[in-house]
């Protein structure tokens, strides 16, 4: 292989380690010139990108279009405080309302009717479902994003939302490993620091992942960090300790591992974006999720480049999850499915589906509380 034909193929690497959002609700020329450029694994779109169903499917397509791998279309679409959808359609209850129903029927039809409404609009993967526990401690912070203190009590609702959405043709994540449900700062903006022994976290945080290792598509890593375990204060998603010690090597999980926003606060207190890149991928990750700015993807794929055309180990490392990632993508039928246009029919009955599944949830949770 000539120098040429070898960093055409890494660059081809690197390309897939990036899941990336940018602004705007349709193609520009700029982003044009990015996604042909990077050829990246995936997209993520925010409320900021859409405007109704049809044009969100328009822009999805259009992005398909510049990339020749299929791509990873992706959204956090939660229900509740997390409802990138709502405009597109109708807003969709929270993780919170449904569990209170403690109708498991109901936590797999929401996460069914959550992947019908995802998938109508042209994604293939949704970040979610919130497998945090639901401590007193995270309660400002994580609000009706988690469902229970009780680890399994949690894992039963995450294990019905994720074949909901299995059965709608789209895949899930676990977030967010190690587990934030200790945490008393948003990583949005702060770094967490969560004073947790390791054999606490095992029987309780890490429970949903040892337990549904095999039924999360995606486990997305948090911006947390957790020195009683690490004996230092470097975020969880650049922790080789936590990525490939433990959740790879201990817990057994052969998904896909993603970052958190690499732009969030509580990263960039930790490191410059290049580096978390770099970090991200060296300490056992698959996908740097970068969601706002062109210039940050940018310098995160220069970044990545650069150190696997310098380190022959970092560029092996490199290569594993290029192949771990193409080989998903090659078996899975969510990212292969063609993307039909929603017809107008179909948003009608989404829109009114949506809207009584939510009464069917408010209807249930006041009988179960009359009951008790």
């Amino acid at each position: 292989m000539s120098n040429q034909q070898q960093l055409a193929s890494i660059r081809a690497q690197v390309g897939q380690l990036l899941i990336v959002g940018f602004e705007g609700t349709e193609v520009s020329p700029r982003l044009t010139s990015l996604l042909t450029r990077l050829q990246p694994a995936g997209v993520i779109l925010f409320a900021r990108n859409l405007v109704s169903a049809q044009q969100t499917h328009q822009l999805l397509k259009a992005c398909q279009k510049l990339v020749s791998p299929p791509l990873f279309r992706c959204v956090d679409m939660e229900g509740g405080l997390v409802d990138r959808l709502k405009k597109a359609l109708e807003p969709a209850p929270s993780a919170a309302d449904v569990f209170a129903t403690g109708d498991r029927q109901l936590f797999r039809k929401h996460g069914r009717v959550i992947g019908e409404e995802c998938c109508a609009l042209g994604f293939n993967t949704d970040f979610a479902p919130v497998s945090d526990l639901a401590f007193p401690a995270s309660r400002s912070v994580m609000s009706s994003r988690a469902v229970s203190e009780n680890p399994r009590l949690t894992v039963l609702y995450v294990r019905e939302f994720l074949r909901g959405l299995a059965q709608a043709g789209v895949l899930g994540c676990g977030k967010h490993f190690p587990g934030l449900g200790e945490g008393t700062l948003d990583s949005h903006q702060y770094l967490p620091v969560i004073h947790k022994p390791w054999k606490r976290l095992w029987s309780q945080d890490l429970y949903p992942y040892r337990v549904l290792r095999r039924n999360y598509p995606f486990v997305m890593v948090s911006h947390a960090a957790y020195p009683a375990v690490t004996g230092d204060k470097i975020p969880a998603s650049l922790s080789d300790k936590w990525i490939s010690n433990v959740l790879r090597k201990k817990i057994r999980y052969r998904g896909l591992v993603v970052s958190d926003d690499l732009e969030m606060g509580g990263i960039l207190t930790a490191a410059p974006i290049h580096h978390s890149a770099v970090e991200h991928i060296r300490a056992g990750g698959d996908l740097c999720l970068i969601c706002h700015k062109e210039e940050s993807i940018k310098q995160a794929y220069e970044a990545l480049l650069r150190e696997a055309e310098q380190d022959r180990k970092f560029a092996e490392r490199v290569s594993e999850s290029a192949a771990r990632i193409l080989s998903f993508k090659k078996k899975a039928k969510e990212v292969k499915r063609t993307m039909l246009p929603p017809t107008p029919t179909k948003i009608e009955r989404l829109t009114r589906q949506l809207w009584e599944f939510s009464e069917q949830v408010r209807l249930e949770t006041l009988a179960r509380r009359e009951q008790s």
